[in-house]
């Protein structure tokens, strides 16, 4: 099964938020994952499949060995929808 990371910086408010409409819309699509959130830097040392935040704040995470999903705004569902729909496949 695959794992996201939603990755904030503080890993409280905002990437629980995220991380809630993260699950609603792969149950929408019908993709099993394991979705959790955290702050940036425990996010440098736990590993996921899939790392999903603000642009910003990934390029701290960018290092070519991670999958990273950069979002310009971490509230539009719209948007996280289509990086969803473009970056993660079910296996």
């Amino acid at each position: 099964m695959k794992k996201i990371l939603v990755v904030c910086g503080n890993g409280l408010g905002s990437s629980f938020i995220v991380e809630m409409n993260v699950k609603a819309i792969l149950k929408e699509l019908g993709i099993e994952a394991e979705v959790s959130h955290t702050d940036l830097t425990t996010s440098k040392t736990e590993p996921a499949d899939y790392y999903l935040g603000a642009a910003d704040l990934l390029e701290n995470l960018e290092d070519g060995k991670r999958n990273v999903i950069k979002l310009n705004n971490i509230m539009d569902k719209k948007e996280l929808r289509q990086v969803i729909e473009a970056n993660i496949k079910e296996v």
